[in-house]
């Protein structure tokens, strides 16, 4: 999408004239013109001259933006350029307008002294009123070239709202001064003098109008300033400098000059200049600016460290890996802001009415003056009527209504490590009925950890974790390197092991001294030991059906326990899935693991379903099936759940996920943990409530003040209201709608105390049966069976769901195979093909990945 900055817009009307003038250009597919930001994103082939061209032509200045070499400079785009000029205009206004209101009101009701030059001087008091009232219109004259250069396009806007209410008042009270100095007054004093001008002349209310406008539009442009304090706090927090090494030497340069490769050095106390990789030296490091997260990281060689962070501790020396545009914060910064230049559904109804009310406003106002005329009433009377009309309607509130709270919510969300990219996905995050979330690396770890050690009599955890560390730690094995790190983790030192190898599909072998050490599986432990204890076949029996996969270690013939190994479920998992529950939200777990292994996890991690034996392709079709109830989310962190992320209607990406599966997501969370998803949820509910809310003020507002301040209280209690009083509404009606928005900064993301169930607008169906791995890619709009071949092999060896990753990654690599899966617990692969292939290769791959198989 190309950004551009537009010039010259005033409300909701003209927001949505240069949505209409760019959308009718040939090649733009989509158009979003955003009033806060002053700001329009075009989708589409047509060219930049064209599009500027259109936008020039419905009345309107248009630039494309240029891309930042620097988050400092994307700054600028979220400075407040606008109060300090309406601030000028306000206080130059109220100056005149006092002096104005002194003469106009003061001397007649309040009976303060005239200067001697004034007395009994009918022509001078109403010169001097319409001098006075010129001032005020001239300092204001950005009202009336506005809104009259908009009537001339045909796109009429609030401006032109308050241009032709000034403008009638100052008009006809020029023509009702000539009337009275050509009338002959008997006048008998300065007061009755001032009275009787009083009647005839509104000098005092076009100035009041216009002054009152600029209060609101001064307040309303400060609150809109505020909006975004939570980027411009981070664009604050990027260093201006940084230390870097040039010739052997430590240099301080600008950060803007900062380039890929350069290295550079952050102290104790500093900020993290770019995003980088650590060379050398150890830290922590606050990365709650971007994350939210308030603990700080540990940094050690190798790991990466990004930009506006905060070194707490120690010294690091790091390269420079993005710089300028390229880096995390500037990345966030850009994501928020094109989510802000974008416009969510429920802006639709604002925009359509916002597009005609000019217009209709106009015509309310000319029908209310001529029927006052009609109704006997005198020209002055009936002429104010229709003013007040025009001065009180507040196109404005409308087109405000959504964006201002779509970036503050963005904001907070960014603050909070919640990335939205568009403001449809901001909203539809809040419409969630079903959160599909794959296991690995979203509810659980992504990685195994050793979760249980049980020796064997007369053997103590020492010693099984020693011989398992001695001979685990010449593997590579996803599981070996869950033992080493245990191991190190307890300061465990390795025995010295020689004559390692490695038996495919059972375990490990090698010498330590004179003594035979193996590890490994059931069946190749018992092959040394002969049968287990019955405590310990109890344990692994109980292990494995907890979704743990234990692994057995003998030294000769004698059996020194077994050590469990799982990929173990987030911290926050559990409170994640009671939050979600809270909400109203049905959560399904999506997994390639069994049935068994899957609903293990599901019920430790508090899960409302479980899917298992789901590949990675068959994700998607399950995602369309769970949106038969309702709104649908999935949350997944691989490469393999970029398809799945895509065809649900909100798809989140953990941050700790591939950078494909976070281009796939409408929503992307900074941190790997799973409450962050909840609380995306949470700030969604917030935004749309508060979008809501705005949307009701604009609306009441006007349906309720235009018929009041056209006069229909008259006949009833004969009240009418003045035009003064009405600039005056219409001035905070904006002001009250962007001051609402800003109480989204208030809202606590992670606070679920609040938190109610979303009626449903469909009805949940029953719960759908796990999908088994002997049926992975069946599914309602699956493929028929008979169009394609199936294999089925016995498989030996596979103790995890590492090792079924494996099968599966080798078998899917043979050309003609179109999907696969595995699983240890039944020691079956099973293939679906497309065309022939033989059964000889489908072996081999599998014997190329450590196993045996044996075709059934």
């Amino acid at each position: 999408m190309e950004q551009y900055s537009i010039t010259g817009m005033s409300c909701a009307a003209c927001s949505a004239r240069v949505e209409k003038a760019v959308s009718a250009v040939p090649g733009v597919t989509g158009c979003a013109v955003n009033l806060l930001t002053n700001s329009m994103g075009v989708e589409g082939t047509a060219s930049e001259k064209e599009i500027i061209a259109a936008v020039e032509k419905a009345g309107y200045g248009a630039s494309k933006k240029g891309a930042a070499p620097a988050a400092a400079p994307a700054a600028d785009a979220f400075k407040d350029n606008e109060t300090p000029k309406l601030i000028k205009r306000l206080v130059a206004s109220a100056v005149f307008l006092l002096i104005l209101m002194y003469f106009s009101m003061g001397v007649p009701m309040l009976g303060l002294p005239l200067p001697r030059a004034l007395d009994n001087s009918t022509a001078a008091y109403g010169l001097l009123e319409l001098l006075l009232a010129t001032v005020v219109m001239v300092i204001n004259q950005k009202f009336f070239i506005s809104g009259f250069k908009a009537l001339v396009h045909r796109a009429p806007n609030m401006d032109t709202l308050v241009a032709l209410g000034a403008s009638a008042s100052y008009i006809f009270s020029v023509w009702m001064l000539f009337e009275i100095i050509d009338k002959p007054f008997v006048i008998n004093s300065s007061h009755e003098m001032a009275n009787d001008a009083g009647q005839y002349l509104y000098f005092e209310s076009a100035a009041m109008i216009l002054t009152l406008i600029t209060v609101g539009k001064t307040l309303e442009a400060r609150a809109k300033g505020k909006t975004t304090s939570a980027l411009k706090g981070l664009m604050d927090l990027a260093p201006k400098t940084a230390t870097v090494e040039r010739d052997g030497k430590e240099i301080v340069v600008p950060a803007s000059e900062l380039a890929v490769g350069d290295i550079f050095i952050v102290k104790p106390g500093e900020s993290v200049p770019t995003d980088g990789v650590v060379l050398e030296g150890s830290s922590a490091v606050d990365e709650s600016t971007l994350t939210g997260e308030s603990i700080p990281a540990d940094k050690l060689e190798g790991d990466k460290v990004f930009a506006a962070t905060i070194n707490k501790s120690g010294y690091i020396r790091c390269r420079a890996t993005r710089v300028g545009a390229d880096t995390t914060l500037a990345q966030i910064i850009k994501t928020v802001g094109d989510a802000s230049a974008t416009k969510a559904p429920i802006a639709k109804i604002a925009d359509k009415v916002a597009g005609v009310f000019v217009p209709v406003v106009i015509c309310i106002a000319v029908i209310t003056t001529v029927i006052w005329l009609l109704a006997g009433r005198e020209f002055g009377f009936a002429l104010e009527r229709g003013i007040c009309v025009l001065v009180i309607s507040c196109p404005c509130a409308l087109g405000l209504a959504t964006p201002v709270a779509v970036m503050v919510g963005s904001g907070v969300g960014a603050k909070n490590g919640i990335l939205f990219k568009t403001a449809e996905a901001l909203e539809n995050a809040g419409k969630v009925d079903v959160i599909a979330l794959d296991k690995t690396g979203t509810v659980t770890k992504g990685e195994p950890t050793v979760t249980d050690i049980l020796p064997a009599p007369g053997i103590n955890e020492n010693m099984l974790l020693q011989a398992a560390y001695s001979l685990e730690r010449m593997s590579e094995h996803p599981l070996s390197r869950a033992v080493v790190t245990e191991a190190e983790a307890r300061s465990t030192k390795a025995l010295e092991t020689e004559a390692f190898e490695i038996v495919p599909g059972k375990g490990l072998t090698a010498v330590c001294g004179k003594m035979s050490l193996r590890g490994g599986n059931e069946s190749y432990i018992s092959e040394a030991v002969g049968a287990f204890g019955q405590s310990i076949a109890e344990s692994a029996a109980a292990l494995s059906a907890q979704g743990k996969t234990p692994l057995f270690f003998s030294a000769d013939s004698r059996l020194l326990g077994l050590i469990a190994v799982a990929d173990i479920i987030k911290e926050d998992s559990p409170r994640a899935m009671k939050e979600l529950a809270g909400m109203g939200i049905s959560v399904v777990m999506l997994t390639g693991d069994n049935e068994k292994t899957a609903n293990a996890i599901g019920a430790e991690a508090g899960v409302s379903r479980v899917i298992a034996g789901v590949l990675p392709d068959g994700k998607e079709r399950v995602i369309r099936a769970l949106s038969a109830e309702g709104h649908t989310a999935m949350v997944g962190d691989g490469i393999n759940d970029a398809p799945a992320l895509t065809s649900a209607d909100t798809g989140i990406a953990i941050g700790a996920g591939t950078d494909i599966a976070i281009d796939a997501a409408d929503v992307v969370l900074m941190n790997s943990r799973l409450t962050d998803v909840s609380a995306a949820v949470r700030l969604s509910r917030a935004v749309i409530r508060n979008i809501k809310q705005n949307l009701f003020w604009a609306f009441f507002y006007n349906i309720i003040c235009i018929p009041v301040a056209a006069g229909a209280l008259i006949p009833l209690f004969g009240i009418w209201m003045d035009p003064m009083f009405g600039a005056a509404a219409m001035s905070l009606s904006s002001f009250f709608v962007v001051t609402n928005a800003l109480r989204l900064n208030f809202v606590k993301v992670h606070d679920a105390r609040h938190d109610k169930i979303k009626k449903r607008r469909k009805t949940p169906l029953s719960p759908a049966p796990p999908v088994s791995a002997s049926a992975p890619a069946r599914a309602a709009s699956d493929t028929p069976a008979d169009k394609d071949a199936s294999v089925t092999i016995h498989v030996e060896g596979m103790m995890c769901e590492h090792c079924e990753a494996r099968v599966v990654k080798a078998l899917k690599a043979i050309d003609g195979v179109v999907s696969a899966s595995a699983d240890r617990e039944r020691g079956v692969a099973e293939i679906r093909t497309n065309k022939a292939v033989s059964s000889e290769a489908l072996k081999q791959a599998i014997e190329s990945a450590g196993y045996d198989a044996v075709e059934e």
